[in-house]
Parts: C-alpha cells; structure tokens; sequence
C-alpha cells in the first residue's frame, strides 16, 4: 500500500495510470462493440477514455519544462550518438508539449482561433520524430550490448580451446541467425531498462505512425500496445532502478 501511494503522488505516477486506464478502455471497446447487447457497456467505456484523456492533458501541462531540463542533461551525455540521439528527441518533445498545450487552451475554450487540426498534425510529427531518435538510440545501446556479450562469450570460447565444426552454407547461415537472435536475448535479458525502454519506445511510436498514415494500425491494436507501453511506464516510475540511464 506504500508503495501504491508513493507511486500515486508523483505526476508521472499519475499519468501513467490513467494512460493505462485510458489505453484498457479502447482495448475493451474495440473488443465489446461487434458484440450484440454491449451497446451500453461500450458507451460507458467511451465516455471513460473521453474523461480520462483530458485528464491527462492537466498532468502533462508542466511537462515542457521537464522536457527543456531534460534537453539540458543529454547534452552533457559522454557518448557521442546517445547525445545527439537523446538531445534532438527531448527538442522534438518540447515542441510536442508546446503544441499539445496550445491544443489545451483552444479545447476549454481560452482561444477560439487556433487551427485544431494543424496543431495536432505538427504535435504528432514531433511526438513520432522525438520516439523514432529515441529508439536510435536504443538500437545503439543494444549493439554496444551485444558487442559485450559477444566478446565475452568468445573469451569463454577461446580459453576452452573448443575445436569450430564445419557447416555447409546453409547451416551457417541458420547458425548465424540462430547466434544473432541468442545474442539479441542475452543482451536484452542482462540490461532489464534497454529491454523496457526499447519495449515501451516501440509501442509508443505505433501510435503516431497510424495517425500520420504512414502505418495504419487498428483501434484494438493500438489499445494493445498503448497498455503495455503505460505498464513499462509504470515500471519504470515505480522502480527508478528500471529507467534507462544516460551515460
């Protein structure tokens, strides 16, 4: 129970949970509505999403000022690729929440000349262009892992002085993907935050790509997705050991 309320005090705490809330009820929605007799269970599944989405948009309205910290921090990063990657994605960020709380002020009715739909198109493109470096970066993260794991096994290899067996052309072919994808588990298995981050990364990005028409995916599909990246969140907001540090 502690835990549950130190995790429901922070904003991202917060945010997290009714993203997962919001991202259930699409699932459920796209679920229950060919059925028969659902018709009422899906209208209260609706307006549910409906409340919990502008809810969300009160927790992310300081959110440009964590992005701008965290645009700061990236930039004194010792490597050079997760800098540049993690830098230009928290700029792509702050532009996102820029347009994201502008589209705020025109829904509650602050300012009636803003055009909604250009607003939203330039927020999901810094949105889908801040995770497309972030997962760069990931994609970097796990070679340099897999660089590790490798050289280790090799070692291990080498001081057993096992003698190589010799395979036709397409045995190698199968080893190598067969040592590649072992590689890819190990490497993801001994760093827990790159495999949440890659996870969570990955199934955020789905979101704008069906918005933008470049990959058009189905209302279940990105419920589905939507869920398991706020539970990756909520990992990693839980467990600060989870997140991905920056190096």
């Amino acid at each position: 129970m502690d835990a549950f309320i130190r995790f429901t005090n922070q904003t991202q705490g917060r945010d997290r949970l009714f993203r997962a809330t919001q991202y259930t009820c699409m699932l459920l929605t796209y679920l229950l509505e060919p059925k028969a007799g659902k018709e009422k269970v899906v209208m209260k599944l609706k307006k549910l999403e409906s409340s919990v989405s502008t809810g969300r948009k009160w927790f992310r309205l300081g959110s440009v000022v964590h992005a701008v910290q965290a645009t700061e921090q990236s930039i004194h990063a010792t490597d050079l690729v997760p800098r540049l990657c993690l830098t230009l994605a928290n700029l792509n960020r702050v532009i996102y929440f820029i347009c994201d709380t502008i589209l705020w002020v025109r829904s509650v009715g602050l300012a009636s000349g803003i055009n909604k739909e250009k607003w939203r198109t330039w927020a999901t493109r810094h949105y889908y262009y801040s995770l497309l470096l972030s997962l760069g970066r990931d994609l970097y993260e796990i070679s340099l892992q897999m660089e590790r794991v490798a050289h280790n096994r090799a070692k291990r290899e080498k001081s057993s002085a096992q003698d190589p067996l010799e395979y036709g052309m397409a045995d190698k072919e199968i080893e190598w993907l067969q040592c590649f994808l072992l590689l890819l588990f190990q490497s993801l298995k001994q760093h827990p935050p790159l495999l949440l981050d890659t996870v969570k990364n990955f199934c955020d990005i789905l979101n704008p790509l069906d918005e933008l028409g470049i990959y058009k995916s189905n209302p279940g599909i990105i419920g589905l997705v939507g869920l398991v990246s706020s539970i990756a969140g909520m990992i990693t907001v839980a467990y600060p050991q989870m997140k991905l540090k920056t190096r």
